[in-house]
């Protein structure tokens, strides 16, 4: 796809979300993360940013992320194969943990801690990770903790931005200068936001496409 137009990506990721999408693994620890397999790509963002909802949507599933009002609930990486049975997929999904959730123990801030941190380290088969940041609350410190730990990885980072139809439409484009700003200077950043609403499906197909146009750099 050398000269594929946005239209022929937004298609190329509609198709590849419309095939199967199957749970495979789950892990709690970096001892035992799955093989390395086809291309990754995870997704991150503080508890509460709306990760479940905007996956469900990506996916075109209702239930392939629990959608929780208790925010800390995912405490594992959830690996999901996209496009195609196990072991013949086309790329894997990562769910990551939620992060800055107060209410949980320090002890079990600090197992996700380095589970993440386990995961980033050396992965050659992650592609990206897409770090969620709500549009209404804009970039936190422990938003910018994980961008350090991104940076650290040199691992190919790139923000999505949530909940876009809870914001006004003149605030919108704050929202996006705000992300902007926040990845200046920053090296694994990829400069490209996407906005995105899990209730309108705005900003869906544009991920998509991004996700289809990752893969189709990736296997040139």
């Amino acid at each position: 796809m050398d000269d594929a137009s946005e239209e022929d990506f937004i298609e190329s990721g509609r198709l590849l979300f419309a095939g199967p999408c199957e749970f495979i693994f789950a892990s709690v620890r970096g001892s035992d993360l799955p093989p390395i397999g086809p291309h990754e790509i995870a997704f991150a963002g503080r508890s509460n940013v709306g990760k479940s909802s905007l996956l469900n949507a990506l996916t075109g599933r209702k239930t392939l992320a629990r959608v929780s009002h208790t925010p800390g609930r995912t405490q594992q990486l959830n690996f999901f194969a996209i496009g195609a049975p196990p072991g013949q997929e086309r790329l894997r999904l990562v769910d990551m943990p939620g992060y800055g959730y107060a209410a949980v123990g320090k002890e079990k801030i600090a197992d996700w801690s380095r589970l993440i941190e386990d995961f980033l380290r050396g992965r050659a088969s992650l592609a990206r990770v897409f770090v969620l940041i709500d549009s209404r609350r804009g970039v936190k410190d422990l938003d910018e903790k994980m961008f350090d730990l991104l940076d650290r990885a040199a691992v190919s980072y790139q923000i999505v931005l949530t909940k876009r139809d809870e914001l006004k439409i003149s605030e919108r484009g704050g929202a996006l200068e705000a992300a902007r700003a926040a990845l200046a200077r920053r090296p694994a950043a990829f400069p490209r936001i996407v906005s995105t609403s899990a209730q309108t499906a705005e900003g869906v197909a544009e991920l998509r496409a991004e996700v289809a146009r990752l893969l189709a750099e990736r296997n040139a």
